[in-house]
């Protein structure tokens, strides 16, 4: 990358709703603070998307891998091996005893009502079990939990698809420091804190206290944002990033503390207005340099931290990451021997960039503009079964959750209002319950009275919204029925 001059400081933060590419960006603008590679390698995107994770996020990610290829019962030695789990390993250094890693993850994260799983030590929340031929696989009330991590593995599906380079560089010096914030994210990990350290018996840094507890003691540790400003300050002529995923995930204020001043252009070391503060711990003078640049994400389906975007409105330029449907592809599902090549072809095919636009066009008028799709939700979709499988296990859940569970949010967002109900991707449960019993006393098909909800422009407005509980069809689940036929998806156009 040729070198920048050191100009005004760059304060950004993209946002927009989940799955448009928001993390891949900043992968991307990792790649301009990183001397001798134009673009980065498979190696480095991984380890892009692990370094924040757990062992328990990277096992339900071997999982969600897995899943995507349509393999949902997974046995040891499958993980360990799995990409994700070896280069984990790497990362902390670890070549001994992974496999016991591995089982006690599972086994941690078991349900206390398995039949196949005996352990002590539970975690409060489970995630996977075993069947009785070893296998393990993840429980169906989990993958909501897992919604964040999906979009992870779709935003880096998505990041390998677009690496076109054919040369790889290692690192030679990264001028980036990447975190990703989380409730739990402080202070401590981002300037400054006292942490508990191993020291060796009689030995300790000036800043160290010891404990009662033979060999533990406590020292002040910088955090990442004051690491990096620190390699800034001693090269002024190079710009440096500190990239921040997530950025309404923690209490800003609190991560910042006395910085949040600090990181305005005008008050940047050197400038006309420069500030510096001494740090709460080290009480050491500090100020931060004009060649640092910040880069961060926001959610904008996050309303819980509404207040946040006011605090940083001031300090940060927002720009809008919006959903990029013509990304998408069109798959083919299958044909009509009888119909000439081209009509079969039509009718064959599904236009995912016309079923996201229509998806959104409608969830835009029940829900508003920020509970719409990011394109990542169907980025990696090749065929019929992937698309099944994204709507049943990602995009119904997510819109369930953001409509509060009105079913007639949910079937007018799918079309479904004037369809016999075998076609409904969501039904009514109570409906659906009385349709069965239609059904065992007779053999008519029961089709629902047309909604009259949504006619109109604007018909949301005042309207009173059904809140019976939803349901999945159970063919669109078996994936049998109507839900075999492209024009059920179509529709959704």
């Amino acid at each position: 990358m040729p070198e920048r001059e050191i100009h005004e400081p760059t304060n950004i933060i993209y946002t927009g709703v989940a799955g448009t590419g928001k993390t891949y960006q900043l992968l991307q603008i990792a790649q301009q603070y990183t001397d001798d590679l134009p673009r980065a390698n498979e190696a480095d995107l991984l380890a892009q998307l692990l370094q924040t994770l757990s062992w328990r996020d990277v096992v339900c990610l071997v999982f969600l891998d897995f899943h995507s290829e349509k393999q949902d019962l997974v046995k040891v030695p499958e993980i360990v091996n799995h990409e994700f789990f070896v280069a984990k390993a790497a990362q902390n250094a670890r070549e001994k005893n992974l496999s016991n890693t591995a089982w006690s993850v599972l086994q941690m994260h078991s349900p206390t009502s398995s039949k196949t799983v005996t352990y002590k030590n539970r975690a409060s929340q489970a995630y996977f079990d075993k069947d009785n031929s070893g296998a393990w696989y993840l429980l169906p009330e989990s993958m909501l939990l897992l919604k964040d991590l999906s979009q992870k593995l779709a935003e880096f599906q998505q990041a390998q698809h677009d690496n076109t380079a054919s040369q790889h560089h290692a690192f030679s010096d990264q001028r980036f420091s990447m975190v990703s914030f989380h409730q739990a994210y402080g202070y401590e990990e981002f300037v400054e804190g006292i942490r508990p350290v191993m020291a060796a018996s009689g030995q300790t840094s000036p800043h160290q206290t010891v404990s009662n507890q033979a060999q533990m003691s406590y020292a002040i540790q910088d955090g990442a944002f004051l690491k990096l400003c620190q390699r800034a300050a001693r090269d002024p002529k190079r710009r440096y990033a500190m990239l921040i995923d997530e950025i309404n995930r923690a209490n800003v204020s609190r991560v910042f503390g006395e910085l949040l001043s600090l990181i305005e252009a005008d008050k940047r070391a050197g400038t006309a207005n420069a500030m510096s503060v001494n740090l709460a711990y080290s009480g050491r003078a500090f100020s931060v340099p004009a060649n640092v640049d910040i880069y961060a994400t926001m959610n904008t389906q996050d309303h819980s931290l509404a207040p946040l975007d006011m605090a940083l409105r001031r300090r940060f330029r927002f720009i809008h990451c919006p959903p990029k449907p013509e990304l998408l592809s069109i798959i083919t599902a299958f044909g009509n021997a009888n119909q000439s090549l081209e009509s079969t072809q039509s009718a064959a095919s599904i236009d995912l960039t016309k079923l996201l636009m229509g998806l959104n066009n409608r969830i835009s008028q029940t829900l508003g503009m920020e509970a719409q799709l990011g394109h990542a939700f169907l980025f990696g979709v090749q065929s019929l079964a992937q698309l099944q499988t994204a709507l049943i296990e990602q995009i119904i859940p997510q819109l369930a959750q953001a409509a509060g569970g009105q079913v007639a949010i949910l079937q007018y967002v799918f079309r479904d209002e004037q369809q016999p109900m075998k076609a409904q991707f969501i039904q009514n449960s109570q409906a659906a319950i009385s349709q069965h019993l239609d059904d065992e006393i007779n053999d008519q098909t029961n089709t629902m009275t047309p909604s009259q909800l949504f006619s109109g422009h604007n018909a949301f407005l005042g309207q009173s919204m059904h809140t019976g509980s939803y349901k999945i069809n159970e063919y669109f689940l078996a994936r049998t029925g109507e839900f075999t036929n492209s024009s059920v998806y179509q529709r959704l156009y």
